[in-house]
């Protein structure tokens, strides 16, 4: 057997232990990491290959994978394993994996690099999403992979005034923030999460009180490095075409300023491309056409891309206004529409500069719920938001695969903002579905989709708290300075360093998220930004208020209508019917949704009002209690010599006796009644201490007699007072 050199590094945070082992598992991996947490184990593996064809970004795949047998479950799907697409959580996770360390790759590394994590163990108080971040840092830093890392991560509540770090399920359900922070030794590189109507300064606070429990999470896997660490791949920095580059800057720059400087996209685009083209063809001129030119001239792209940012940034440090004209502060114009779908149940148009997102709400029962399977169970979600980013928004073709992970990735983000402001499901008992549809793009439209979401809320008539709005803030830094950019482009957002999302209300933050393209901003900048995305937050909830301040009081006619009866329990069955018949009867002809329960609390679901009327009153037949006095068309169900039994309501039977089936005497029952028969009757008497209810159709048909008597009677008196009437009427008028 051979031995296994296994290396265990230890870290302590919290009281909790945290280890770092390799050498046991996936050995011809590059960098193979056993981290564990609790009960929770996750392997994460990197690997990297060179690539045979040239390209000019990291090629980086992160992929995280969650094994139902970690938390002793078989999978639920037909073929009984883990096949086919990612569920969104674990192509969530691994976006959380791959965000913070993308950056941290030095420039110019080419080759093709692939992360794994694999959940092993689940433990519920320990998330694995965490620990994949970390394993996946841990990875990279042993193994021969250049890697400016390593980073730490960890999650971070409140409850009761206290951070807590990496907090129990239980903990997290107590607590009003909920994020997840990776830094370096010296610097935050991402955020991601919800919190509840959280300020600013403390929103700051668990950042700060984070990053300095991250670094006994930095220094285990400094430790393990210097344990088992493998040399580092050099990265030949290629020598700089300075030739080439001055002359793209002595033809680019000022066609490049003005072009920079058209307020459309589409047209800044064409404007580039053409100066782009003039620039190849300039230099073209310029040099001998050989072999050792054009491999010269693939550069020029990259060349003028990077002059592109110089000048943009170059604006920004001198404060001239931005490539639409704006300062550094100001928004783009707003405009909003409200109620544009007639069927939909409520929608929203909302636009900011050249992004617009439409959101649309639909209203469903809990049966629309969407029930996830988890490591730690099955769970039901009430309400969803799905954000598609289609490829004419900014006019492009595209096959359409179904969702990215950029997309479910947005649509996440905007649903972790809108969460805090919803009501309770004893509020407002319906499953809610919000679609984001992006019908143009110029940066921002995950911020977009959440302005127009709790506008579509609030058109529905969902009881949503207050407007939430978002906004993307950018970061332009030069060593010790930086300028925070207020509502970004999609422009700025690529020449920059940094996208930070912020979305609340005017009481405070409900979702964060942040990514950069530098080693890490200080607190300071973490401050700036927070503080000016407040300020832009206030004017955009001042522009959505004007719209809708408060849910429509009525939902739209389109919407599904909802009641909750409260029945005699033991008439569940009798609602129910043998083998289920009565209430299928119910759902066909109503196409209502109706949830029973033991206690005999009947929610039902309809599509329409009308609908839902009909529901109630076909559940209410079976619920019904005998009136004295009233009469009931019964079915005999049993005949005997001295009279019949007769059901009025479903399960509740009278007694009608001979002497009561008829005005006249009976010779012989069996020979003029028979059991299904359809008899009116009326109920005569229901005794107090048995309940025994007594019946009669002689009393019906004596009243029928009667009216039939009194009809003739006033149809005569009518006939005859039409022929004598206008008689008295002419000589009364004569007298007059």
């Amino acid at each position: 057997m051979g031995e296994i050199n296994e290396v265990i590094v230890k870290s302590i945070i919290d009281n909790r232990e945290y280890k770092f082992s390799t050498g046991k598992l996936a050995n011809q991996a590059h960098g193979s990491v056993w981290v564990q947490g609790g009960d929770t184990v996750v392997l994460v593996t990197a690997v990297t290959q060179p690539l045979e064809r040239e390209i000019d970004f990291m090629p980086l795949v992160v992929e995280y994978q969650e094994m139902s047998y970690a938390s002793g479950r078989i999978p639920g799907t037909y073929f009984k394993r883990e096949i086919g697409r990612p569920s969104e959580r674990e192509i969530l996770v691994s976006r959380l994996i791959d965000r913070p360390i993308r950056p941290l790759f030095p420039e110019g590394f080419r080759d093709e690099v692939q992360i794994i994590a694999t959940v092993l163990s689940a433990d519920p108080d320990c998330d694995p999403d965490v620990l994949s971040v970390n394993g996946a840092s841990a990875a990279l830093h042993i193994s021969q992979i250049p890697f400016l890392g390593p980073i730490g991560c960890v999650r971070v509540a409140y409850v009761n005034g206290n951070f807590i770090v990496n907090p129990t399920k239980l903990e997290l359900e107590y607590s009003k923030i909920d994020i997840v922070v990776a830094g370096t030794k010296e610097a935050v590189v991402m955020v991601e999460g919800s919190s509840e109507f959280v300020e600013e300064k403390l929103l700051v606070e668990a950042i700060e009180w984070a990053h300095q429990h991250i670094q006994k999470l930095i220094d285990a896997q400094e430790e393990l490095r210097q344990k088992v660490g493998k040399p580092k791949i050099l990265v030949e920095q290629r020598e700089e075409d300075q030739e080439l580059e001055n002359l793209v800057r002595e033809l680019g720059k000022a066609p490049l300023s003005e072009a920079l400087r058209i307020p459309s996209k589409v047209e800044r685009k064409n404007a580039l491309k053409k100066v782009e083209t003039q620039i190849v063809n300039e230099i073209t001129t310029r040099f001998s056409v050989d072999e050792a030119f054009q491999e010269r001239l693939k550069n020029v792209p990259k060349m003028i891309k990077k002059l592109e940012s110089e000048i943009v940034r170059e604006w920004i440090k001198n404060n001239e206004p931005r490539i639409d004209g704006r300062s550094l502060t100001d928004i783009r114009n707003i405009s909003i529409e409200i109620g544009l779908l007639p069927r939909a149940h409520g929608s929203a148009l909302f636009a900011r500069g050249e992004t617009k997102a439409l959101g649309v709400v639909t209203l469903g029962s809990s049966q629309d719920e969407q029930h996830v399977e988890t490591l730690t169970g099955d769970v039901s979600k009430r309400f969803m938001v799905h954000y598609n980013f289609p490829p004419y928004c900014v006019g492009e073709v595209k096959m359409l695969r179904g969702p990215s992970r950029r997309e479910i990735g947005h649509g996440a983000l905007a649903e972790r903002s809108l969460a805090p402001v919803l009501p309770s499901p004893e509020e407002f008992p319906f499953t809610i579905r919000l679609v984001s549809e992006i019908m143009e793009s110029n940066g921002s439209s995950s911020m977009a989709t959440v302005c127009a979401g709790s506008l579509a809320l609030m058109d529905a008539g969902v009881p949503i708290k207050k407007h939430v709005a978002g906004v993307a803030m950018g970061l332009i830094k030069e060593d010790d300075d930086f300028y925070i950019l207020t509502d970004i482009l999609g422009d700025e957002d690529h020449l920059g360093d940094m996208d930070f999302k912020v979305a609340g209300t005017k009481e405070g933050i409900t979702g964060i998220q942040l990514d950069i393209k530098v080693t890490g901003i200080s607190k300071e900048i973490l401050m700036k930004a927070l503080n000016q995305a407040k300020e832009a937050r206030l004017h955009i909830l001042e522009q959505m208020e004007k719209v809708i301040s408060k849910p429509r009081e009525e939902l739209s006619e389109y919407a599904p209508r909802i009641e909750v009866l409260e029945v005699n329990p033991e008439r569940i069955k009798d609602i129910i019917g043998p083998s289920g018949k009565n209430i299928k009867a119910i759902l066909k002809d109503t196409g209502a949704t109706i949830d029973i329960e033991d206690t005999g609390k009947i929610t039902i679901f309809a599509p329409n009002k009308e609908l839902l009327t009909k529901t109630v009153e076909r559940i209410m037949y079976y619920d019904q209690k005998p009136e004295l006095g009233k009469i009931y068309e019964g079915t005999i169900k049993l005949l005997k010599d001295f009279g019949a039994i007769v059901e009025i309501l479903p399960g509740v039977n009278g007694l009608v006796h001979i002497s009561q089936l008829d005005v006249g005497r009976i010779s012989n029952i069996h020979q003029q009644f028979s059991p299904g028969q359809k008899i009116r009757v009326k109920v005569i008497d229901i005794e107090k201490d048995t309940g025994k209810i007594k019946l009669s159709r002689k009393a019906v048909l004596l009243e029928e007699q009667r009216n039939r008597y009194h009809h003739k009677k006033r149809d005569y008196n009518k006939n005859n007072f039409n022929k004598r009437g206008p008689r008295h009427s002419d000589s009364f008028d004569k007298k007059r």
